[in-house]
């Protein structure tokens, strides 16, 4: 079990997800034990495209691999996904990608997009494996490439970045509930702490409510990937969009329950990241509408 070192609150969350300022985390020690503040800041990218989704919601591959190129060049200021590729893993790696594979599901056009992107990067194809699962998937794995889809879940508030993780722990009912506030401490796992190269959420029709059993009353064409290196800048952009939604289908505020104490827990406790979205750059890239963040 990983120890934790801060407590976290349900007011600790309301502030998180309100912006509101709550002070760095601490980052570090100094010498002689001082504790010093540092101030953090992470890039998280959206590229969306509006015809990536057809009228019946099936997937146009070709756009899709577009958006993946742009958000991969975007994420490494790179010049082309190779390149971008060559920043992030190695070809002697051993890459587990990860998508959501349970219900509402990571869609498969962008799991094949990934794969043949590495595989044109120079990735020998026998190093590339999907590596959902129990937790003898990441450790036979030395780099992940996270692939969560975007949407709300009934028992973890939100079910996407940090979610994405839970059944490594082997014990995924221990982080329900209120519990999901304990989700960040899956990605200190010694097999898996620092392997994430990236994350890219799959948000071309993300689900706001009942999740992760697909609804189509509350499933909506966002048409776009979100990325970024830090996973907690990353579900804090996911979890704004999903608290946008759903008060704009409600028409007043339409809190998610549980609530996701994970994502400022993660930032707060287990030091994964930023929660602040005063920390957080978000660059936008593409179809403009309704954008929600």
């Amino acid at each position: 079990m990983i120890e934790n070192r801060l407590p976290l609150t349900r007011r600790d969350f309301v502030k998180g997800t309100l912006g509101t300022t709550v002070g760095a985390a601490t980052l570090g020690a100094a010498r002689g034990g001082t504790q010093t503040q540092a101030a953090r800041s992470s890039r998280v990218i959206v590229v969306r495209d509006a015809n990536s989704l057809s009228e019946r919601n099936q997937v146009n591959a070709a756009v899709l691999r577009k958006i993946l190129d742009d958000v991969l060049v975007r994420s490494t200021n790179k010049s082309s996904a190779k390149d971008a590729w060559a920043a992030l893993v190695k070809a002697s790696d051993v890459i587990g990608l990860v998508p959501t594979d349970h219900l509402n599901r990571t869609h498969q056009e962008l799991i094949d997009a990934v794969r043949e992107s590495l595989i044109e990067a120079g990735i020998p194809k026998s190093n590339i494996r999907t590596a959902q699962g129990r937790s003898d998937q990441p450790k036979a794995c030395t780099a992940l490439i996270a692939l969560p889809a975007l949407k709300a879940h009934w028992l973890t508030g939100i079910g996407t970045v940090l979610k994405n993780y839970i059944c490594y722990s082997d014990n995924p009912e221990a982080y329900h509930g209120e519990n999901n506030a304990k989700l960040g401490e899956i990605w200190n796992l010694p097999y898996v702490k620092g392997k994430t190269r990236l994350v890219i959420v799959d948000a071309l029709r993300p689900l706001c409510d009942k999740g992760p059993q697909p609804d189509p009353r509350y499933m909506w064409p966002y048409k776009g990937l979100i990325a970024g290196s830090d996973p907690v800048a990353v579900e804090t952009v996911c979890l704004r969009i999903i608290t946008k939604k759903r008060d704009q289908l409600r028409g007043e505020p339409w809190p998610l329950s549980p609530p996701p104490l994970c994502v400022t827990a993660a930032d707060a406790r287990y030091g994964l990241g930023t929660s602040k979205m005063e920390e957080i750059k978000i660059e936008h890239f593409g179809w403009d509408a309704e954008r929600l963040v």
